[in-house]
């Protein structure tokens, strides 16, 4: 079944428990968008502070520790009984790692607005609800990750993709982080360019800036049937230590 549902879906899921997970890299925080207007019921989750740890050698958005993770979405009211939905703006950044986030951390049912809020054509509600405390029981590892060494083993084998843009992965520009360049052996497919990444029977480990765009990005990957892992980390985490190499060019 796939993890995508349109507007006029939701009510074949109900009751469902709703996660707010606007969000932006720069600029405005994601909650003043919910607080303008949300999807009836929907509880707010910041991706920065309850969906991923404290940045540091880690990378910038790092797995977040699962008792707090197990602790936000309790207070969000999820529940192990109940299918969950997730949406953003409509860019799928944030759907994205809120998506793969938890099902990393064990749940089964969760969904991502088709579209996000963009695309959300009924009732907009102001109120902030305040759910039922949920049961979640969070299992962290039931998503496929990899280490530093793990991402160089798959680039070592041609399997390891960056999904930043190509002026990001060659080096030329760097916004973002204070090294420009990217992982040597890794190859480059932008995420616009689509989930192709060759044979589906061949693991494969996706990563991105700070483990974000790489979780959108496998989301897109299983949704064609690939089973990727994702370096969490990402390229954040790769140049907190000045021991491993950087590749810079094509």
């Amino acid at each position: 079944m796939s993890p995508l549902l349109k507007a006029a879906e939701l009510a074949e899921y109900s009751p469902m428990t709703i996660l707010d997970v606007r969000w932006r890299l720069v600029g405005q925080p994601g909650r003043s968008d919910y607080l303008a207007g949300h999807l009836p019921g929907a509880v707010f989750v910041d991706l920065d502070a309850d969906l991923s740890g404290r940045p540091g050698t880690a990378g910038r958005h790092p797995l977040p520790d699962p008792s707090h993770l197990q602790e936000a979405l309790r207070a969000a009211g999820v529940r192990q009984d109940r299918p969950v939905l997730v949406y953003d703006g409509g860019d799928g950044l944030a759907a994205g790692r809120a998506w793969w986030t938890l099902r990393w951390a064990g749940l089964t049912e969760v969904y991502v607005l088709d579209g996000g809020f963009a695309a959300w054509d009924g009732t907009v509600s102001t109120d902030t609800p305040t759910p039922e405390r949920g049961d979640v029981v969070v299992t962290p590892g039931s998503m496929p990750t990899v280490d530093a060494a793990g991402a160089l083993e798959f680039a070592g084998r041609g399997r390891l993709f960056d999904v930043r843009a190509a002026e990001r992965f060659r080096g030329e520009v760097e916004p973002i982080d204070r090294v420009a360049g990217h992982i040597p052996g890794a190859r480059n497919r932008p995420i616009p360019d689509g989930p192709d990444y060759g044979s589906k029977d061949e693991p494969l480990a996706l990563y991105c800036g700070s483990g974000v765009t790489a979780a959108q990005a496998a989301l897109a990957a299983t949704l064609a049937g690939y089973t990727p892992s994702v370096y969490v980390g990402s390229w954040s985490e790769w140049i907190s230590d000045p021991d491993r190499p950087v590749a810079l060019g094509e």
